[in-house]
């Protein structure tokens, strides 16, 4: 029995990772569109930084025509390429039009639903058409599913959409109304240690944030998940407090953590002291109540989780109250981390061991907190090699990972200076595996990820590594490219 309930949990555990990556897979290559509306938000509204009677005309149908429609694009996109896309966000127009407000719970359905039901529609015509009438069958059937679908999405799923949407609000607005916000933390720390991160952040707290954005000109609920200040006061208790390689590899993670945006580098020093939950949990309650007493939020999402987004999304008389929130969150949270860390009469648990807690628990590799393993363990696995690398016709290296942003962008960036320093005229780049280009003659990934890099482009080379941080195994590459023994 005790196997088969934990088979049954991890099943769960997986689906529910799934639906966080998906959701996040359809907002992150958006964030760019998101920030843009939001300065020109931050900007031109009537109290923004640069009032503007003619530019702020853009902020409205930016935020109910432009940015649902990118998402339920890429939604379709993901399940069936640029057709299921187009379908997407055409059936996406029914949700749309047939609600009064930013309807991106809708799109994110409407989306993937327009995907795969022109994938369908295709399977089924396949074969099946003369030749000479591909185009017109192709065009008609994405023309009639899209119609069929967008009539669907205005009667049916539109209202239900915004009933739901209604509920979620109403909610929402009772824990504020109550003062109760800070008591979200008690869920959101400890998810975003685990693996509930994305499917709350850009699938609630994200589109309930943007809604009252919209009518208030911010929101506080953008500030819930992404306030860096709760992971910078455990990462500084381990600078002060901490031992071995936690200690000294705490203050590089708190650049990348509050610089950079990318929290996932601290969660591997609250494995290695669970009880460090209740650190990040006081500071962003205490985060949260300063914002509340300030009455501050931001105009957008802050992406990454970076002090430098959260300066750029704060709308002019806010940056007070959003910086000492920030502070304060860091504050508590470093002491009860320091009084932990003190009193503690445990033997540490190895960074390493925490690191690999970690990445079973969210269910992946963890590329950045990857980084905080040794060079020896590193040195000891040779990478896993799909199909055989033709130097001379590779001019296009992929990094995929599940987003195709964080941590295959930082793998990118380090081989792409080892490349061009070498000589060597190839094009290196990032993607979400959902989106590997056909011109892709070489594809990285982790090594957990291979497989399904593999069913996406079965016929290219592929190479697996333990974490995109390691240099070393680029150096293999490059040198392998550059036909050096």
């Amino acid at each position: 029995m005790p196997n088969e309930n934990t088979k049954a949990n991890s099943s769960v555990k997986a689906k529910i990772q799934r639906f966080g990556s998906y959701l996040s897979g359809m907002i992150m290559p958006n964030i760019g569109a998101f920030i843009a509306w939001g300065i020109i938000t931050a900007l031109f509204i009537e109290t923004g930084w640069l009032p503007n009677e003619n530019l702020v005309q853009l902020v409205d149908p930016m935020i109910i025509y432009l940015l649902p429609l990118l998402i339920a694009f890429t939604g379709g996109r993901m399940v069936y390429d640029i057709r299921g896309g187009v379908v997407g966000a055409t059936a996406a127009m029914g949700v749309i039009v047939g609600a009064d407000i930013p309807m991106f719970i809708g799109a994110m359905i409407m989306g993937p639903l327009g995907g795969y039901a022109i994938k369908k529609v295709d399977q089924l015509f396949e074969g099946k058409v003369r030749s000479g009438f591909e185009m017109l069958v192709n065009n008609f059937t994405a023309g009639f599913v899209g119609l069929i679908l967008t009539i669907l999405a205005y009667v049916g799923i539109g209202p239900v959409v915004l009933a739901f949407n209604g509920v979620l609000a109403a909610g929402v607005r009772v824990i504020v109304d109550a003062g109760m916000l800070p008591l979200a933390s008690i869920f959101v720390e400890p998810a975003k240690i685990l693996f509930l991160n994305n499917a709350i952040n850009h699938g609630i707290l994200g589109p309930l944030g943007i809604q009252e954005a919209t009518e208030t000109g911010k929101s506080i609920l953008f500030m819930l998940e992404s306030n860096p200040g709760p992971g910078l006061g455990i990462l500084l208790a381990f600078m002060v407090f901490g031992k071995g390689a936690a200690k000294y590899s705490s203050g590089g993670a708190a650049v990348i953590h509050f610089v950079g945006g990318i929290h996932e580098i601290y969660f591997p020093y609250v494995l290695m002291k669970p009880m460090l939950l209740l650190a990040a949990i006081a500071g962003g309650m205490s985060g949260v109540f300063t914002f509340l007493l300030f009455n501050v939020g931001l105009v957008a999402v802050p992406s990454p989780g970076s002090i430098v987004a959260y300066m750029l999304m704060t709308p002019r008389g806010d940056h007070l109250g959003v910086i000492l929130g920030i502070i304060v969150a860091t504050a508590v949270s470093f002491a009860v981390a320091s009084l932990i860390l003190k009193r503690s009469t445990d033997e540490d648990q190895e960074l390493e061991e925490a690191t690999s807690k970690m990445e079973a628990m969210k269910g992946k590799r963890s590329s950045v907190a990857g980084a905080l393993k040794s060079d020896s363990e590193e040195a000891t696995i040779t990478p896993y090699q799909v199909g055989t690398i033709d130097r001379d016709q590779v001019k296009k290296i992929v990094f995929a990972c599940d987003a195709g942003m964080g941590s295959s962008a930082m793998g990118a960036s380090i081989l792409k200076n080892k490349v061009t320093k070498a000589g060597l005229s190839i094009e290196v780049t990032n993607k979400a595996i959902n989106q590997i280009p056909d011109d892709a003659d070489l594809i990285i990934t982790h090594k957990d990820l291979t497989d399904r890099a593999r069913a996406k482009q079965p016929n290219k080379a592929h190479i697996s590594v333990e974490n995109f941080m390691n240099g070393a195994k680029y150096d293999e590459i490059v040198n392998e490219l550059k036909g050096d023994d």
